[in-house]
């Protein structure tokens, strides 16, 4: 053996017994800890000490396992081949096929069949950069991430180990057996299975479709908030709403502040600040300002109460109103304290003193009902039962024509009241005037029921069945106390007069409150990503319990 190689051998004991007396002094040092053959060739790798066989290193809390590896002593550097794996405690393990590890910063380099797995998840992808300063792990080449009940895959990823969380960027999915998320930014933490969607994102599963951008997901519970331009779609309805929370489990969404809820099927809209919606049961609850909007041809048909319920299949959909029950359409408006509309045999319900004007016509009763043609969708006739009155203000004067009667039976054309027959102790006062429109008398009679036909809110005939008993009398031979039936009340200053006259004083300011909380809510969208992840959660918290 020459004396050159003698020094060699001399050198390369040196180094793997005395360097690591040295390195366990200095704790930044990487120490080799074992390997079955080793050599020094300087023409082959400069500086380096080549190891060779079950190779194990260490530093600072991380031990490095590989085939092969270039130890650069001066640098404190190392390179690692084969069936590389690296971990560090209990908290990450990289395994891959080649690896660099730098001992001055703490800085990895796995690439080649990377696979990261922590307690909760396992990441792959090709190349992936572990920061032990800040203990992050990032890759920029695309990466899938697997945990108990999801599978996320996306282009760029930064795993925080301190925080278990994940910060996923461009073309992200989560894939779950009961959905799939898609958005361009997520933040996943692992141990509770919290995603934070940030950005235009979609949830799609069988049940329905989501989108929102900005929402907090609860992926082991199925349970979800959205805050930002979100909705939820069915196959026929659609719900919207500043603030959106989802159970899954239950198939049931909530939504609070500009909630509305679009049912394509039935042509209708209800609206409100607050309304819960249950898949499975087919319901609808929206109160706060509820208001429900059907197209009835040509026009639409708006209902107030103070709480409105929707439920059924389309074809046997029920709507309930209560209570402060008020309506409105073009040539017909109405109140009363409560309603019940069933699609299936087409009769709407005003139940508890309900009054109605069809033109200028009032119709006063103790229940009324709404029938409409179940083929045409067209409101059909019309029953108002018990202590029935129909009464329209005297075109010129100032008295008020009036029929009374037990019950009063009317039909539709064109959603106008055409026919009139009221039945039944029936008795009549009616401003009688010509052509000039100049008063001829003034006709009180009773009789056992009457038939009239109208033109909008004129009368163009009336006609006196059984035991006709009255007269016409001249204006000046009939006193004031004698020109008004026994129980009529006149009722015009309660006359919804417009689309927004149905709601009550006090519902309008709730809605001037709910507007100022949504101009807030939008001052927040420029405050800093964790205050409003924080947000999402207590929110999330409250509507949990």
């Amino acid at each position: 053996m020459t004396k050159i190689s003698r020094l060699k051998k001399i050198v390369i004991l040196l180094l793997l017994f005395v360097v690591p007396i040295v390195s366990a002094q200095q704790a930044k040092k990487i120490i080799v800890e074992y390997s079955e053959f080793f050599n020094v060739d300087q023409d082959e790798v400069p500086d380096a000490v080549l190891l060779y066989g079950n190779v194990r290193v260490s530093h600072d809390g991380v031990l490095m396992y590989c085939n092969k590896a270039y130890w650069f002593q001066k640098e404190n550097y190392i390179k690692a081949f084969g069936d590389v794996r690296m971990i560090q405690g209990d908290t990450i393990t990289l395994t891959s096929t080649y690896a660099e590890y730098n001992g001055e910063n703490k800085q990895a380099y796995a690439s080649g069949n990377v696979i990261m797995t922590s307690p909760s998840s396992t990441l792959r992808s090709e190349v992936v950069n572990f920061d032990r300063n800040s203990q992050q792990a990032f890759y920029r080449t695309g990466g899938t991430i697997n945990d108990k009940e999801n599978v996320l895959v996306s282009q760029a990823g930064t795993y925080i180990v301190e925080r278990k969380m994940y910060q996923f960027r461009n073309a992200v999915t989560i894939t779950n057996p009961k959905y799939v998320i898609k958005t361009n930014h997520l933040d996943y933490y692992e141990n509770v299975g919290h995603a934070y969607l940030f950005g235009p994102s979609t949830i799609t599963s069988d049940e329905n479709f989501i989108y929102t951008e900005k929402g907090f997901y609860d992926t082991k519970r199925n349970f979800s908030h959205f805050v930002k331009n979100s909705y939820i779609k069915y196959n026929n309805r659609l719900i919207e709403g500043d603030s959106l929370y989802y159970d899954r489990n239950r198939e049931f969404a909530s939504a609070t502040r500009n909630v509305k809820v679009t049912d394509s099927i039935n042509k209708s809209v209800v609206k409100g600040h607050y309304g819960e919606v249950y898949r499975l049961k087919d319901s609808l609850m929206m109160t706060h300002r509820a208001v429900a909007m059907t197209l009835v041809e040509n026009d639409t048909l708006y209902i107030h109460g103070k709480k409105l319920i929707v439920t059924g299949k389309p074809e046997d959909r029920v709507v309930r109103a209560f209570p402060n029950v008020r309506f409105y359409k073009t040539d017909m408006s109405g109140k009363c304290d409560s309603l019940h509309s069933s699609e299936k045999v087409g009769i709407t319900k005003l139940i508890g003193r309900p009054v109605m004007w069809n033109y200028d016509n009032q119709m006063t009763g103790d229940v009324m009902h709404l029938i409409s043609n179940k083929e045409t969708e067209k409101l059909d006739s019309l029953k108002v039962l018990n202590n029935t009155f129909i009464a329209s203000k005297d075109t010129i004067g100032t008295g008020y024509n009036q029929v009374k009667g037990q019950n009063l039976f009317g039909k539709f054309r064109d959603n106008k009241l055409y026919e009139v027959d009221v039945v039944k102790n029936t008795e009549v006062i009616y401003y009688m005037r010509n052509d000039e429109q100049e008063l001829i008398g003034i006709n009180k009679s009773a009789c056992s029921s009457i038939n009239m036909i109208l033109d909008g809110n004129q009368i163009e005939t009336i006609t006196f069945f059984t035991q006709v008993d009255g007269d016409i009398y001249p204006e000046t031979e009939l006193p004031e106390n004698a020109r008004k039936l026994r129980g009529f009340i006149w009722r015009g200053d309660e006359r919804i007069q417009s689309k927004d006259d149905i709601f009550p004083e006090e519902e309008n300011v709730y809605d001037l409150k709910m507007k100022k909380e949504t101009e807030e809510e939008k001052k927040k969208e420029d405050t800093p990503l964790e205050v409003r992840k924080e947000t999402l959660e207590v929110d999330d918290k409250k509507k949990s319990s």
